[in-house]
């Protein structure tokens, strides 16, 4: 499935709900159902900057696509990298550069978090776009 393909299913899911607080129980399910990281990725190197909660986010690159893997202490920000995670892990580098990350605005995921969540969730997204820059450097000189 492609980038966008994957964000109208969540669109979707998300419209099912017509109150917040079912939202926020759906992004808690979602987050008990996020596969564990490998606890030697739970390192200074893998925390994100700006987030008010702990939030590891760690990145490797199988046969020319990125798969992500990620864990937070905060349940909540657990369903929101879940939802980031499924986005965007098993895409090429310059896919995830260049993804329009629209359901982020469809869901009124960004307008219904806190502001400190919100910029949590702003930092996410620059972490795993980071990683796609990097692989993709590393790709390129492969290639070379």
């Amino acid at each position: 499935m492609t980038i966008n393909e994957i964000q109208e299913q969540i669109i979707e899911e998300f419209s099912a709900f017509t109150d917040w607080m079912d939202k926020y129980e759906y992004l808690i399910e979602l987050g008990k159902n996020l596969p564990l990281i490998d606890e030697k990725s739970k390192t200074e190197q893998c925390l994100i900057r700006g987030c008010q909660s702990r939030v590891w986010i760690d990145a490797e690159y199988v046969n020319g696509k990125i798969i992500y893997k990620a864990d937070s202490d905060a349940i909540i920000t657990k369903g929101i990298i879940s939802l980031l995670i499924r986005v965007m892990s098993d895409h090429e580098p310059a896919e995830i550069k260049n993804a329009d990350l629209f359901f982020i605005e469809k869901t009124g995921l960004h307008e219904n978090l806190s502001p400190t969540r919100a910029n949590g969730l702003l930092a996410m997204i620059k972490q795993m776009r980071l990683y796609a820059a990097a692989f993709a450097l590393i790709h390129e000189k492969e290639l070379i």
